[in-house]
């Protein structure tokens, strides 16, 4: 049997394809084909998903809402198991619980519209809750690590476990270590207003708004905040005089120089092209190195 074939067994219809474009599902909107691509809609069914992998020796890559990742041009080998359809949200006093596939955007929705407060930073962040605990995701002084309480995860052996520390740094958590699917967190949030929350959202959004190229597609900031006292990745690569400038359909964003851009036609060797000329000119001139923040999947 193919992989095909053996995951299809595994999950309802429709939840299992083939030959699957991972430009449809990634923000970047670039990337060649994941040999199968599944969509669990729950834990139980990623465990089949993922035992049936290891079992059998095939490749398998979790992955989310696609909006951090840069896929091969070359696609994915094997199962690429996307968290979406674990998208359940309960509320419990001043907790709010989630699963890994909900939108960070939904979540914070959510906790606006129960009156609780905590995560306004997260409503313009793309990608999913699992995603964001992953890279310990963050914006405009604030991160996941500030009102995560714990983490549920899957583990190889088909058991789930609860994580109430996270290894929380920097855009980095224990899971980017840890052999684990993230299946559900759980946040501790404070009664506010709605007034109040929304105004704050709106603000948020609005900055994010003006100062971003949100109308092109991307994977957010390219590369991490260096670990220098007020160096910071955009304005090091804007110093270099690298705005605008590209690579076939890759290009360092005019608007925001901490984004590395689709213009319409970026291929992933664009993309890795303009990433390597920005790391070695600021390099060159600053003696720092920057670091990716944008996750590598498929390449050799």
């Amino acid at each position: 049997m193919t992989a095909y074939n053996i995951i299809q067994t595994l999950l309802p219809e429709g939840l299992v394809l083939t030959n699957e474009p991972m430009s449809r599902h990634t923000s970047f909107k670039i990337g060649g084909p994941a040999e199968v691509y599944a969509t669990p809609e729950n834990a139980q069914q990623a465990s089949k998903v993922w035992l049936t992998c290891l079992n059998a020796g095939l490749p398998i890559t979790i992955l989310g809402d696609g909006c951090n990742v840069l896929v091969s041009d070359d696609g994915i080998k094997g199962v690429v198991l996307a968290t979406t359809r674990m998208n359940t949200i309960e509320i419990d006093n001043t907790t709010i619980t989630a699963g890994s596939g909900v939108k960070m955007s939904r979540l914070a929705d959510t906790a606006c519209k129960a009156g609780l407060k905590g995560l306004e930073f997260a409503s313009g962040i793309p990608g999913t809750v699992g995603g964001g605990i992953y890279m310990n995701a963050g914006a405009y002084g604030h991160d996941i690590k500030d009102v995560c309480q714990s983490v549920e995860a899957l583990l190889p052996d088909g058991t789930i476990k609860t994580y109430t520390e996270m290894g929380f740094t920097y855009r980095t958590s224990r899971f980017q270590k840890e052999k684990a699917i993230i299946t559900k967190a759980t946040f501790n949030l404070t009664p506010a207003s709605q007034d109040e929350i929304k105004a704050k959202m709106t603000d948020l959004n609005t900055r994010r708004k003006n100062s971003q190229p949100l109308n092109f597609p991307s994977a957010g900031s390219t590369f991490k905040r260096p670990q220098v006292k007020d160096k910071y990745a955009s304005k090091l690569i804007d110093e270099a005089g690298l705005k605008g400038y590209t690579i076939g359909g890759a290009q360092v964003s005019e608007k925001h120089a901490g984004f590395v851009i689709n213009t319409g036609n970026a291929t992933a060797k664009d993309v890795l092209a303009v990433m390597a000329d920005v790391q070695e000119k600021v390099h060159k001139t600053t003696g720092i190195w920057l670091e990716p923040e944008v996750q590598m999947l498929g390449f050799k």
